[in-house]
């Protein structure tokens, strides 16, 4: 897919299996945000009780450890994605010798 003929620095080229590689992750992060919402308002509810502080406690534990994994699906995607790329321009350039 080109965006801009006139400016290489705009190119984007993007095959199916990079598109399908985003979606995925996208999905992940997607599906990680819902859980750690749901986790942290259960967690809020349970302090209201003295009995269940201790597990709201370690809900924002497991909330919290969900927060770092965010940033740690973005990264992977990243690193997947240069991989797909750097693949399909190696195949690219096998192909036009």
């Amino acid at each position: 897919m080109q965006l801009n003929k006139n400016n290489p620095e705009l190119d984007l080229h993007l095959s199916r299996i990079e598109l399908r590689v985003t979606s995925i992750y996208k999905l992940l992060y997607q599906i990680n945000d819902l859980v750690l919402g749901l986790i942290f308002l259960i967690g809020s509810f349970l302090f209201f009780n003295e009995n269940t502080t201790f597990a709201g406690t370690v809900l924002f534990v497991i909330g919290s450890i969900q927060m770092l994994i965010r940033p740690v699906i973005s990264i992977v995607h990243d690193f997947h994605l240069s991989k797909v790329q750097k693949r399909s321009t190696h195949h690219r350039e096998s192909s036009n010798r």
